[in-house]
Parts: C-alpha cells; structure tokens; sequence
C-alpha cells in the first residue's frame, strides 16, 4: 500500500507511515459501509499506484473533494462531478484488467486463422500474464484514468444538472430514466472520445505507445485529428443506450423496494445489488455496439460504422458481435454498480439528493 506526501509526488510505503495514523482525529469509527465512505472521503487515495506504468496522480481526488465538501460556495454540480470523479477513480482502478481481456478478445478475431479454436477469457487472462507481466493486465490504466476521472465527473454533474433541471418535483418514470441517463452518457462520451480511442489502442496490444501524450501526438500527427474521434457513432450507440438501460433499470428497481430497506443501515449493499441487476441487463444489449467501436477505434483506415459492422458479421457471422462479452458485462456491471453506490453515499453525506 502506498500513501502520497502532501509535499512531494513521492510514494510512502507502508514501513515508512503507519496508515492509521493518517486519519485526522474526528474521523468516526468504522462500523458499517456508510461510515467507510464518509471515512474515505478524508484519505489520500491509499492504491498501489507506484506498481503500475503510468505517472503518479499528482492531485488527490479525496483531498479535492473534501475542500468542496466544507466550501459551502459551492456549486451542487460541481459537488457531483467530484462525487463522480473519486467514484470513476476506485471503479477503474479495481476493474482495468476485465477491460483489457475484453479488448484482446476482440481484436484477437482479427488475426485469427480459419478453423483456429475459439479463445476463451480465462486464456487471454493467462497469455497476458505469461508472455508479460501479471502488471500488464493493467496496461491502458493511464489513458482510462484521464478517461474515466473526469468523463464520470462529467457524467454525474451533467446527470444531477439535468435531473435536477426537469425532475426537481418527481422522480422519472421509465422512458425519462433512459432519456437522462443517456443524454447525460452522450455529453461524457464526446468529451472524452480522444482517450477512449488511446485507451483501446493502449489495450489491443497493438501499438507500441509509451504514454497517452505521445500517443494523443503520434495520433495527430500521423493521421490527423479525424482518427482522435474515430468510432464516434460506434461510441454513442454503445454508451448512450448503455446509460439510458441502466438508470432506468436501476431507479425502477430501487422504486420497487419498500422505504425501509432503501433507508436502512444496509442502503449500500443494496444499491450495488440493483445495479449489479441494471449492469447485466445494459452491457448484454450494448454489447455489439462495443464490439464495432473497437474495431474502428484500432484500424488505422478509417472505417466507418458500416464498414466495421459488414467486416465482423462476412467474417465471423453474428457471434462475432458478442465477443468479448463475459469480461465486459462483468466489468461495466460492477464497475457501474460501484460507481454509483459511492457515488450516492457520498451525495447523501453533503446533504444533496442524487
């Protein structure tokens, strides 16, 4: 475990600092999960990160996070963003590797010979480990940080703005849910599509960049700043949709539950359940937009959407569409589900309603 100094980048193992003593004195005690979060909120984020190959954080999100909870100038919005963002920073750290299986699985169909037995996760998981590093199953983890920081920051805040904006008497019925989940998605999306596009390069083990600026460089140099937002379509069809499914899934679920439950010492517990259940649901019916959008995002020819979608289904027929499934259904299901539970404890600890 590695702390980081308030003065320096430089990373504090666990013999040099006794990691309790960082807690400042009023810090409650640890009794359930609710008290975890409001605990965390005053920590450096306490992650490996010095094991991994990207730079250190020189901003601790926590440390952010906490001056905006006491600042009382502050924008409800913008409170949401930093709600979102701490939650996008422990959701991508613990899931990377899923992510990177799901892109291997995908772009392995490429360089498949005819005939050639079909490759499972679990061998993609122990190829990467064997002919790497077990570390390399975090390779792209920088890019998804630049990514998923702020674009969950940007997802949430744009979410409560919204929310807030139309919905500040009542809660949304079904067709609203999808409709703010993915409009909220599709502001994220685009946003951030240039580190999405490093991202699945990082990941498809393909390119050989050394870090996301050179690779955002090497990008724009040699094929222009088209490529940087390549599988925009692909991307907006994956993630609106995504989004849309999930929320409404997810609020309904939550809706259908008695008051007690929902308020009770065990709200968390439950809020991850349900978006566990709104998870599955979303990626399985995203899942063949996910699949186009890597192709076009690792083709260095431009394809269009068309052009990816005829590729995969002359060449592997409509399982080919599905590939890659298990590890991403898995991932963007607890990623999500967790993303919104801290998301949600730590909203209901400054007093806003999410």
């Amino acid at each position: 475990m590695f702390l980081f100094s308030s003065s320096s980048n430089t990373p504090l193992s666990v013999p040099d600092i006794d990691f309790f003593s960082t807690l400042p004195h009023s810090s409650p005690s640890v009794h359930s999960l609710s008290d975890f979060f409001s605990m965390y909120v005053h920590l450096s984020l306490p992650f490996p990160l010095s094991s991994f190959s990207f730079p250190p954080l020189c901003l601790s999100p926590s440390i952010v996070l906490l001056s905006v909870c006491h600042c009382p100038q502050a924008h409800p919005a913008l409170k949401a963003f930093m709600c979102g963002s701490l939650s996008g920073t422990c959701s991508t750290l613990l899931f990377q590797p899923l992510d990177l299986v799901k892109t291997r699985l995908q772009t392995l169909q490429n360089n498949a010979k005819p005939g050639a037995p079909k490759v499972g996760m679990f061998t993609v998981l122990i190829n990467v480990i064997r002919t790497e590093n077990f570390f390399s199953l975090w390779k792209g983890v920088s890019p998804s940080f630049m990514r998923c920081i702020p674009g969950v920051g940007i997802y949430f805040s744009t979410f409560y703005s919204l929310k807030q904006h139309y919905f500040q008497e009542r809660a949304p019925n079904a067709g609203e849910a999808v409709l703010l989940g993915a409009g909220a998605r599709a502001v994220a999306g685009v946003c951030m599509l240039p580190f999405t596009v490093i991202k699945t390069r990082f990941e498809s083990g393909c390119y050989n960049y050394v870090s996301v600026s050179g690779a955002l460089r090497s990008v724009y140099e040699t094929e222009g700043i088209r490529a940087l937002f390549s599988g925009l379509t692909a991307t907006l069809l994956r993630d609106a949709p995504f989004s849309g499914i999930y929320v409404m899934f997810y609020s309904q679920a939550k809706k259908a539950l008695p008051q007690e439950v929902t308020s009770s010492a065990y709200a968390p517990l439950v809020n991850f359940s349900c978006g566990v259940v709104a998870g599955i649901m979303a990626s399985l019916a995203t899942q063949p937009a996910d699949v186009v959008k890597t192709h076009i995002q690792i083709s260095p020819s431009h394809w269009s959407t068309t052009d990816a979608v005829r590729y995969i289904y002359m060449e592997h027929g409509m399982s080919g569409f599905f590939r890659g499934a298990v590890p991403r259904s898995l991932r963007r299901t607890l990623m999500a589900a967790m993303a919104w539970t801290v998301y949600e404890q730590l909203m209901a600890r400054m007093g806003l309603k999410s």
